[in-house]
């Protein structure tokens, strides 16, 4: 009989956790218990999971060896992981890190399993295994296959990202913009969650601003992307929320060290894992938030040569950022390190 895990979830009521549930639905995971954890104020409240209705219970450092924790997922903000995921690597949990807050430390490992499961094996240094920033994950899908393929020396984004990547309290401030816009008061709506109104507009900014002009989350897209993909690819990337609810989407220009063909690119994606090509603009088809609601996969379009380069391409990806880009990848890992551990 195959053994089966105590798996907590740890902000199990935010917008990412609740979609760490839902991934977990649709999956055969070898699950003996799960433990939906969340703070204080929350504790005591419920969600739900296959029908059944499960109390959340509040996040303390002693809870992960109470209830014999093999598996935590966090998703409750960087300083949440910081205070409560040393006493988990202490209980003998393993950590899987939906926050920045150790995705840079040279002792965990940055993983999506499509691109460096590899690395997922090295989680006893710390305990813990880092999931990417979303607006990476999806990118790094694409790159990893074409990379093989044509040697990748270079990449230029430009990110479109929706609200939900800050949190529930943004996708609310986008509706409640959107009610005051028809009832005529937008210009008397509060912005909170962004340095400016989402609603009818495009904010260049995500995160702070860094001394060299790069923000926060576009310093994450360059130096991430070298972690998980062991190589030194020039990145540059402008990061642009929307005021879509869900779905991030990446105009990418990529830079080979060979020559490419876009078709042959095309068939070299269409063979990868967990990428869908949505690509016949005859037809208008191609990647769009909208369409990509709920889906694990990452969608890539547009894909063309660039007019004067030969070693240069261009494409249109697109992904749930609360699945693709969060929850989805994290199970994912919690997947790939169950299989890993049952192997030996």
């Amino acid at each position: 009989m195959s053994k089966k895990y105590n798996l907590a979830v740890v902000g199990a009521n935010g917008a990412v956790g609740e979609e760490i549930l839902r991934v977990l639905e649709e999956i055969d995971f070898p699950l003996s218990n799960l433990i939906p954890l969340a703070s204080k104020r929350s504790a005591g409240n419920k969600v739900s999971f296959h029908g059944k209705d499960i109390v959340i219970k509040e996040l303390t450092n002693e809870i992960f060896a109470d209830e014999n924790i093999d598996i935590a997922l966090f998703s409750a903000g960087g300083s949440v992981t910081a205070a409560y995921a040393p006493a988990a690597v202490k209980a003998g949990t393993v950590v899987i890190d939906n926050t920045s807050h150790f995705r840079m430390d040279k002792n965990v490992p940055l993983v999506v399993p499509e691109v460096n499961p590899q690395d997922i094996a090295l989680w006893r240094e710390a305990g813990i295994i880092s999931n990417p920033n979303c607006s990476t994950i999806q990118m790094v899908q694409v790159l990893k296959p074409l990379d093989e393929a044509y040697d990748l020396i270079r990449v230029d984004a430009s990110t479109y990202q929706a609200t939900s990547g800050g949190g529930k309290p943004a996708m609310e401030e986008l509706l409640t913009q959107m009610k005051d816009l028809f009832e005529f008061k937008l210009e008397d709506s509060e912005h909170k969650a962004f340095p400016h109104q989402i609603a009818l507009n495009v904010i260049p900014q995500i995160d702070v601003f860094m001394e060299n002009g790069y923000t926060k989350e576009e310093m994450k897209m360059i130096n991430e992307t070298s972690k998980i993909m062991h190589k030194d690819i020039e990145v540059s990337a402008t990061c642009v929320r929307v005021p879509t609810l869900r779905g991030h989407a990446e105009s990418l220009t990529l830079t080979f060290g060979s020559d490419i063909d876009a078709n042959e690119a095309r068939e070299v994606l269409a063979k990868a894992p967990n990428i869908v090509i949505l690509d016949n603009p005859a037809e208008s088809l191609y990647p769009m938030p909208a369409t990509c609601q709920e889906m694990n996969e990452t969608f890539v379009g547009r894909i063309r040569n660039d007019p004067y380069r030969k070693n240069m391409l261009h494409m249109f990806i697109v992904a749930d950022n609360l699945r693709v880009g969060a929850a989805t990848n994290a199970v994912r890992i919690a997947q790939k390190w169950v299989e890993m551990e049952g192997e030996k």
